[in-house]
């Protein structure tokens, strides 16, 4: 049990540095934490830790939603779990501020964490721009919750279609759908729903496929541009080929009451909004008392080590992390980097608990492999290029290996086996956003909606 002396690592986030790093401390600190005499706490207000890389998969009925979360309980069981919003770093007094998950409606007051060791491991949020009619009726595609909604609320889309053979602009609108963002979460994931839906049109005999209009709208001149140019400029044929547009340099000016107003001057109707047009870091980072450099992110040093301070550590998209491989710039806001950065900031922890010298972060950028729908890819890895099935094949094994645990990695595998067998579910579950609806008619309760 945690005694006065008991030294307190508190892991402020549960995503891939949060999770990581207190996966590493288990491994590295077995006989402190077995012996009492260091505690790790990791803060997040859920209890999984989602691998983003998969959600694409998951949103296109690939892969169960479930199979692409890590249950922090189970990876981290030497760890405390503590589910909850921080809203407030305040180092100076060595103290988190923390909601309890649940407090809002339970009238549960806010408590304070102390530390003695901190890793700031928040991570980042969708970054978003001042356009009319966005937060109405964008969403993001960050988390599971997001994915899940976005395949119920495309086959929807379909649903609307079908059942109004007869209004042409209904139709229209259902079977229109556009992603602002061309990096990889936005071309994968209209790649994945793209084909999907394809897939599906065959259950929708009314639906001729074709019908269906998929834009991608990115403000600059490239897409995918971790792939590089060559295989970017395949990437957007590729799609093309497949009938979706993808308009580069273009802006979203309007979102109003569904009206897409595009800055080339076209405008119409849209039934979908996906918003991935890049992140920035948390905010409960920007409110802290950490040093931040222009873009709210922490000033870290190679070490990982919070710029000034000591027993503070941080690491991947809430990090400014320096990249020595390439002076004077940064390390991307990626998975690779988050992954190998959060074992390198545990081994400098357990490296200062024991008074050894810390060792800095160098990793040079390996690659990316993306996914774009069942049997197509692009890889660039190492300076070789592929593209189609060998590339869909890389991306997959790829990260089915930097998936952790090997519970997930077996349920993944199983969904994939099973997909060679059986067609894609083409049910939509779109009463999970309001589940208490059928209740409430049953109650008597006059509905909004």
């Amino acid at each position: 049990m945690p005694s006065e002396r008991t030294k307190q690592i508190v892991i402020v986030g549960g995503g891939y540095v949060g999770m990581y790093t207190a996966l590493r401390l288990q491994k590295r600190l077995r006989g402190e934490l077995r012996r009492g005499e260091v505690a790790v706490t990791v803060i997040d207000p859920q209890s999984y830790m989602t691998y983003q890389p998969f959600l694409p998969e998951a949103a296109a009925g690939n892969l169960e939603p479930r199979h692409v979360v890590a249950p922090l309980r189970k990876v981290l069981h030497r760890c405390q779990i503590l589910n909850g919003f921080v809203t407030r770093i305040d180092h100076a007094s060595k103290r988190v501020t923390v909601q309890p998950a649940g407090s809002r409606t339970a009238g549960v007051a806010d408590r304070d964490v102390g530390y003695d060791m901190l890793v700031v491991a928040l991570g980042s949020i969708s970054r978003t721009l001042p356009i009319p009619g966005l937060a109405d009726c964008g969403i993001g595609f960050k988390t599971v919750e997001e994915a899940i909604f976005l395949r119920n609320h495309v086959i929807h889309q379909l649903d609307i279609a079908a059942s109004n053979a007869g209004d042409e602009e209904v139709r229209k609108r259902a079977l229109t759908f556009v992603f602002v963002g061309a990096g990889f979460a936005g071309i994968e994931a209209m790649a994945e729903l793209e084909d999907m839906a394809r897939d599906a049109c065959k259950w929708y005999p009314t639906i001729d496929a074709r019908e269906m209009r998929w834009i991608m709208v990115e403000a600059t001149d490239r897409i995918l541009p971790e792939v590089g140019p060559e295989m970017g400029r395949h990437t957007a044929e590729a799609l093309r080929r497949r009938g979706i547009e993808v308009k580069m340099e273009t802006l979203l000016k309007s979102a109003e009451k569904r009206r897409i107003v595009l800055s080339d001057g076209e405008e119409f109707d849209a039934g979908t909004l996906v918003w991935t047009a890049g992140v920035k870091p948390h905010p409960v980072v920007k409110e802290s008392d950490l040093p931040l450099d222009d873009k709210s992110r922490i000033k870290t040093t190679a070490e990982l080590t919070v710029d000034g301070l000591e027993g503070v550590y941080a690491a991947g998209d809430n990090a400014a992390v320096p990249d020595l491989t390439d002076a004077g710039d940064f390390t991307a806001p990626n998975a690779q980097h988050a992954v190998r950065q959060a074992k390198r900031l545990a081994d400098n922890i357990a490296a200062d608990l024991h008074g050894k010298p810390r060792k800095r972060y160098v990793h040079a950028y390996v690659g990316s492999v993306a996914s774009l729908g069942l049997h197509k890819g692009v890889a660039n890895v190492y300076g070789v290029k592929l593209r189609g099935l060998p590339a869909w094949v890389m991306h997959r094994t790829y990260h089915l290996s930097r998936m952790p645990t090997v519970n997930r990695k077996f349920r993944i595998t199983m969904d994939w086996t099973l997909a060679l067998f059986f067609q894609r579910e083409i049910v939509s579950l779109g009463e999970l956003e309001w589940p208490r609806q059928e209740f409430e008619l049953a109650a008597g309760r006059q509905q909004d909606t």
